[in-house]
């Protein structure tokens, strides 16, 4: 099961790079300009989705920063926020490969920025969530690219796969 969790990882960066890349060839106006997705425009929405990965990765790890806003605008330049995505992945990425299945298991307990009440569950649920997470606010910083007239991105993972995770389509354990 770890290993369907390492996918999701190198998934998570595949699709990240894609985005960010796209997200350059976007003037400041437009990068800045609220299109109605959940945190209004793609700067805020990237920021949430570093937001809410560095406060996942310090639920998880019991390191690392995590800011206390799910809203909060860690970066409004592009280029750091580029870098700290990218941090973010091989962090994600490093972590994951130091652990075995009998890490999904272990317990996680934290109070939700929202709800400040302690929750208790399992790792694997909380990773399951966080890929989620992220392609959910993918898809909204699609849609806001497609609104301001960029190419709409293939961002599957079944691409990923095809592309650079050819040993998860295999049978078995990947390579």
């Amino acid at each position: 099961m770890i290993d369907h969790f390492r996918m999701f990882a190198r998934y998570n960066r595949w699709a990240n790079e894609r985005l960010y890349a796209a997200a350059a060839t976007l003037t400041e106006a437009e990068f800045n300009e609220s299109r109605g997705a959940f945190f209004g425009s793609l700067c805020a929405t990237l920021n949430h989705l570093v937001v809410a990965d560095g406060i996942w990765m310090k639920r998880f790890t019991g390191e690392g920063e995590a800011a206390n806003q799910l809203a909060a605008i860690l970066y409004t330049e592009l280029a750091a926020l580029t870098a700290a995505r990218e941090a973010l992945d091989a962090r994600l990425i490093g972590w994951l490969d130091g652990l075995d299945d009998a890490a999904l298991c272990r317990p996680v307990t934290y109070s939700a920025i929202t709800n400040p009440a302690p929750v208790t569950h399992a790792l694997a649920p909380g990773l399951s969530h966080m890929f989620n997470h992220q392609t959910h606010h993918r898809g909204q910083c699609h849609a806001t690219l497609t609104a301001l007239g960029k190419e709409s991105l293939a961002l599957d993972l079944i691409y990923f796969l095809r592309a650079e995770g050819k040993e998860w389509l295999a049978a078995g354990e990947p390579a």
